[in-house]
Parts: structure tokens; sequence; C-alpha cells
């Protein structure tokens, strides 16, 4: 039996940090090892912790590395030191969670070692859970969508908050898109924020119509979709500063804005960006100073909703949609679509790639996915029926059976 390899303990602000397997190797194309990523925490804590402090956040833990399995983590680890604070944080689902909230450079290192890589924080602080202090504007592209054009709408989304009195602040997001954070006055629900987020999803759709849009329904949509749904109550988006789990080790990196029509993401990793905090310091330094006043956006919204719009929800048009495929594996969702296409054959002609939706869920604690057909473009004489989705996964049966 191979021995065990010994932790290696991290003195951090006062506090002892045990980081245990430090040499497995969690990124294998770039060679990072865990205690690697974690050194990389170490090095930008002080701009990580900007992102996330006193706001509590849901976990998600690859044990093994990006090669391997993760899982999501709302609630806190039982077994946690006394000085790993956490806040009771209430779900509209009608389920609690005591969450971890994170405020000092070891609290955040202990994390890191779990083998959570990137933080999911939510908008509020854990001593307000109702009003959010945030507002996030996610800039995700639709295929074919290449990153020039994401830069483009990002700098008009900066001249639409600037227009209505509001700073922003970009980042890469470390996968496809892109965000610019706002802080505002803790004065509005979640409700009001995504009302605002929405707003800007219009006026910069109004501005750029053939590269923006704010469609809900993702067959709508073209361009770089403006997610103002990330301001709902119970979402969470990978704050500044945030490991991403590819090959590369890439990092949701603060940019200055004149570095905006330029960046590129793959340039900012965990081998990278430290340097690039120690010589240049985090272009987000100055955000908990810029609190901004949302009368301005949710005014915007209101003359739309006057004109008849509205940021819509999927009680707001009902399309014809039917579920084909629920599964734990995307490989097995894709199959049972590819056996359901055998089955309807006449339909194919009438789908357009958007018609077929593929959507990775959040279950309780893992990932799963779920692929749903719109017939909308499909004559309601050739239109199948709904049938059990092939294959069936039930991603909460565990937990109802040890409820």
């Amino acid at each position: 039996m191979a021995k065990k390899e010994p932790p290696v303990v991290l003195e951090v602000g006062g506090r002892e940090v045990k980081i245990t397997s430090p040499n497995k190797v969690y990124f294998p194309e770039a060679g990072i090892t865990k205690l690697d990523f974690v050194r990389y925490y170490e090095a930008v804590a002080e701009g990580a912790l900007r992102g996330v402090r006193n706001r509590p956040i849901v976990l998600k833990r690859y044990v093994n590395g990006v090669g391997g399995d993760f899982f999501y983590q709302k609630r806190a680890p039982k077994s946690r030191p006394a000085w790993m604070p956490i806040t009771t944080l209430r779900y509209p689902s009608g389920r609690s969670a005591d969450e971890l909230v994170l405020s000092e450079p070891a609290q955040l290192l202990w994390v890191a070692n779990l083998g959570n890589l990137a933080l999911h924080p939510h908008s509020v602080r854990a001593d307000d859970l109702v009003h959010p202090d945030e507002l996030r504007i996610d800039l995700d592209p639709t295929p074919p969508t290449t990153f020039p054009q994401i830069r483009r709408v990002a700098l008009v989304a900066k001249e639409v908050l600037t227009e209505h009195g509001l700073v922003g602040w970009p980042k890469t997001s470390g996968s496809r898109g892109f965000h610019i954070v706002v802080r505002i006055a803790a004065e509005w629900t979640h409700d009001d924020v995504r009302r605002a987020a929405w707003a800007v999803a219009r006026a910069v759709e109004e501005k750029v119509p053939h590269e923006a849009t704010s469609a809900w329904w993702k067959e709508e949509r073209h361009g770089v979709f403006l997610d103002y749904n990330q301001n709902a109550r119970d979402h969470t988006v990978a704050s500044a500063y945030s490991v991403r789990p590819l090959p590369d080790a890439r990092v949701s990196a603060p940019l200055f804005w004149d570095e905006v029509p330029d960046c590129e993401p793959a340039d900012f990793t965990v081998k990278t960006v430290p340097a690039r905090f120690a010589d240049k310091g985090d272009p987000h330094q100055g955000i908990d100073e810029a609190v901004g006043d949302l009368t301005s956006l949710l005014e915007l919204a209101d003359r739309y909703e006057a004109d008849g719009d509205g940021p819509a929800s999927p009680k707001a048009k009902r399309m014809p949609l039917i579920t084909i495929a629920k599964a734990k594996d995307k490989a097995e969702a894709l199959a049972g679509l590819e056996r359901w296409k055998a089955r309807y054959p006449q339909v194919l002609p009438h789908l357009e790639p958007n018609d077929v939706l593929v959507d990775p869920m959040r279950g309780r604690s893992s990932m799963w996915t779920r692929i749903r057909v719109n017939l909308h473009r499909v004559p309601e004489a050739l239109r199948p029926p709904q049938e059990a989705p092939d294959p069936d996964y039930d991603p909460w049966a565990a937990w109802r059976t040890n409820a």
C-alpha cells in the first residue's frame, strides 16, 4: 500500500490551514497541483475576498481534479474549524441551508482545500439576506458568437450603466462569457434587481440589435444574451479570481475598462494572474466605494413595461415544448435524442438547431442533462406527443428515499 502523502500546513493570518494531498494533480494538462491552486488563492486573496466577503457561498467541489466528477454543496461541512462562520439562507423552494461565509484569507484557503475551484457567492451579504447589494450583468454567447463580439457588447453595457449613473466593473467569466458587476445600495429586492438588469439588457439590445439579445427563449436568441435572470434570488455566479474547471486553469479575471477591447480569456490563468495582481493590483479595488442607485434603471423598466414589454419568465409565453431525455450523463441524453429522431423523422425538416435545447441542470448536489424540443415550427398535425423521457433520470430519487 502506498504511503499516504503528509499534509502541508500553511500559516495564514495567524491561523493554520492544513492542505491535504498537496501534490495531487488537479489540472493535468497545465501541470497544476492542489497546492499550486491553493497558493494561487493565497496570492490573490485580497481581490478574491473583495468579491465574496460576508456573502453566503455555494461550493462546487472537484475532489479529484478537473478530470473527475464534481458535486455542489450548499450546506457547510459539519466538520469545520470554529473560525469558519455560516449563515442560514432560505430558498424559494422552502428549504434552507447553512452556508459558509468568507471574510479572511485562511477561510478562503480552507475552502480551496476542499477541492472547491470557483467561488459562487450569492448577491446578498450575511447581515441582510433579502436585499442584494450587487447587480450582475452576465454576457452569455450563443453559437456562433465570437469573443470580439462579446467585448463589443460589454462596452455598450458599460455605456448604458453610465447613462443611468452606475459604475460597472468588468471581468472575464473564465469560461465562454463575460461579467460586469455593479455595486448597489442594499435597498431593493431580488425582483427589483432582476428588473433593473433586464432594463440594461433591453437598452443594450436597442443599441446593438444585431449583436445582443434579451430574449428569454433560447431558440429566439442570437449573438450575446444578457442573462438578467442571474439576479434571481437563488442564483450564484463565479466571482472575481475564481478558478474555472478548464484544462488551462483559467480564472475569472477582473479587468480595467481600457483592457476590455483587446482582452483574451486564455491570458488569465492560475499561473499568470498572481504576477499580474502583484504588478497591477486589483482592477476592482474601488468597487465597494462605488455604490449605485437603481432608481433610474427601474424607471427605464417601467417605461418598457408601459409599452407592453417586460422581463420574461416561463409563465409569460407558452411554447410547445416536449421533454425528450433526462439523464445523469450528457452522452446518454444525446443518445435518447437520436432514438427520438429515428421514431419521428417527419419532424426533422422543420427543426432549426436552436429548437433542440440541451440544458445542464443542477440537482441536489450534482449536474444532470435535460433535452427538450420546441415544436413551434412543426405543423400541429405532425407534432409528436409528450412521451416518457428516454432515459428518464430522476435526480431527486435518492434524496426522497433517504428523506
